[in-house]
C-alpha cells in the first residue's frame, strides 16, 4: 500500500498527510477525476479523563477510526466513533473493493462497499467502517472538484441548529448545571439533552431530580430533551414521562430499546412529548422499519453508522416521504454538512464527548455560533484535517 504520509525523521508512527484546505474555486469536470489510488485506516483512542455513563453502559475513552482515501494529489478524510477493529475491516475488506474506481463514482463505490461486507453484516463494526469510507469518498470528490462538501451535497439551508448533549448519569448536579449553562450561554443552544434511565431505569427519583436541575439551569426559553438509551421498560418509561411533563420535557429519546418498535409506537401514541430513535439505523431499511411502525416523531440518523453520507441521505429521503423530520445524531463536524442538505433536518447533536475528541484529533473544526453550525464555503471538502503528530500520540492501530 502506498504511504499517504509526508516524509519525516524516524517517526514512531506515520504522520497524517495534510489534507487540502485550499479555497474552493472553479471545479474541474468530474469526468476528469482520477481513480482511487489507495485507502488507509488509522485507529485512535482518546481518554476522557473521567468515566461517563448513561442508562445502560459506561466508558472512559472514545475510539475513532479515521479513513484516508487518495486519488491523484488529493486525500479525502472520513471517520467513525467505533472499535479499533473497524480499521482492520477497512484494510482487509473495503479498501480492495474500491481501489481503481473513478473517484467521482461515489454511488458505485458505496454499492461495492455494501457487497463487500455482505457476509460480515451491515451493522456494528463493519457498518461503522463502511460509513467512514463513504464519508472519505465524498470528501475526496469535493476536494478534487475544488468545492465545499455542503455545496457538492446540495444546500437546503446555510446553517443548522445545535442542541447541547451530555448530562451523563455519572455526573453530579453541579457538573450537569455547568454543562447546561455552557451550552445555552457560550454556544447559544436553544435545546439541551441529558441522560436518564440510570441503572437500567432503577433510579427513577434521581433521574427526575436531574431533570429538574437541568430545567432550572436551562431556563424557560430552552427546550429540554432526555435520553434513556433504551434503559426503561415500557411501563416505567410511561410513568417517568408523566412525572417530568411538568418540567417541560419535549423530547424523549429511546425510552425503550430501539429494537422494540411496538413499544416505541405505543409510547408515542400516549406521550405528549416527541419520541425519537434511529441512531442504530445501519441502512435505509432500518429507518424504513421505524417509520412504518409509527415509532418516532423525529428520526435520528448517525452519519458514522448509517452508511456515511450516502446512507444518511437515503434514510432522510424516506423520512421526508413519510412526513417525518430528521435529527443528526452526534458527529457534529460531519453532521453539519449533511443536515444542511435536507429541508426537514431539525438539529445536530453537539455531543460533548465527540466535541472534545474531535479537538484532540482534527484541525479545521466548526464551532457553534448563536446556536448554529454553518459549514464553511471557503474550503474544499469538509475542511477538516488530521492533526498529524498530535493525533499520532493517540494512535493505537
Amino acid at each position: 500500500m502506498a504511504d499517504l504520509t509526508p516524509a519525516a525523521a524516524a517517526p514512531k508512527r506515520p504522520t497524517a498527510a495534510p489534507l487540502t484546505t485550499a479555497t474552493a474555486g472553479a471545479p474541474a469536470s468530474s469526468a476528469d477525476l482520477p481513480p482511487v489510488d489507495d485507502v488507509e485506516a488509522r485507529a485512535y483512542r482518546v481518554p476522557l479523563g473521567a468515566t461517563h455513563a448513561d442508562g445502560t453502559i459506561e466508558w472512559d475513552a472514545v475510539s475513532v477510526v479515521a479513513v484516508l482515501v487518495r486519488a491523484g494529489t488529493e486525500v479525502g478524510l472520513g471517520w467513525s466513533y467505533t472499535d479499533p477493529g473497524a480499521a482492520s475491516v477497512v484494510g482487509s475488506t473495503l479498501a480492495p473493493a474500491i481501489r481503481g474506481l473513478a473517484a467521482h463514482d461515489v454511488p458505485a463505490a458505496h454499492s461495492r462497499l455494501a457487497r463487500a461486507v455482505r457476509n460480515l453484516g451491515r451493522g456494528g463494526v463493519a457498518g461503522a467502517a463502511l460509513s467512514a469510507v463513504d464519508v472519505a469518498l465524498w470528501d475526496l470528490k469535493a476536494r478534487l472538484l475544488g468545492v465545499p462538501l455542503v455545496a457538492l451535497l446540495g444546500r437546503a439551508r446555510e446553517a443548522v441548529p445545535v442542541y447541547g448533549s451530555g448530562g451523563f448519569t455519572s455526573d453530579d448536579e453541579r457538573t450537569l448545571a455547568r454543562d447546561v449553562e455552557h451550552w445555552t450561554g457560550e454556544l447559544g443552544a436553544r435545546a439541551v439533552k441529558l441522560k436518564i434511565g440510570e441503572g437500567a431505569g432503577t433510579h427513577v427519583e434521581r433521574d427526575l431530580a436531574r431533570v429538574r436541575v437541568a430545567q432550572r439551569a436551562a431556563g424557560d426559553d430552552v427546550a429540554l430533551f432526555v435520553d434513556a438509551n433504551g434503559g426503561y421498560a415500557r411501563a416505567a418509561a410511561r410513568r417517568v414521562a408523566d412525572a417530568f411533563a411538568a418540567e417541560r420535557v419535549v423530547w424523549f429519546e429511546e425510552p425503550v430499546s430501539s429494537d422494540d418498535l411496538a413499544g416505541l409506537a405505543a409510547l408515542r401514541a400516549e406521550l405528549t412529548c416527541d419520541v425519537a430513535a434511529g441512531e442504530y439505523c445501519w441502512r435505509p431499511s432500518d429507518a424504513a422499519a421505524l417509520l412504518a411502525a409509527g415509532a418516532v416523531d423525529c428520526l435520528q440518523l448517525d452519519v458514522t453508522r448509517a452508511g456515511g453520507f450516502t446512507g444518511w441521505l437515503a434514510a432522510a429521503a424516506l423520512a421526508d416521504a413519510a412526513g417525518c423530520d430528521v435529527s443528526a445524531h452526534c458527529a457534529p463536524q460531519l453532521s453539519a454538512h449533511v443536515a444542511c442538505a435536507v429541508p426537514r433536518a431539525r438539529h445536530v447533536e453537539w455531543f460533548v464527548d465527540h466535541a472534545s475528541t474531535d479537538a484532540r484529533l482534527f484541525d479545521g473544526l466548526l464551532e457553534p455560533v448563536d446556536g448554529e453550525l454553518r459549514p464553511s464555503l471557503a474550503a474544499s471538502g469538509h475542511g477538516v484535517t488530521l492533526r498529524g503528530p498530535d493525533a499520532d500520540a493517540l494512535r493505537v492501530a
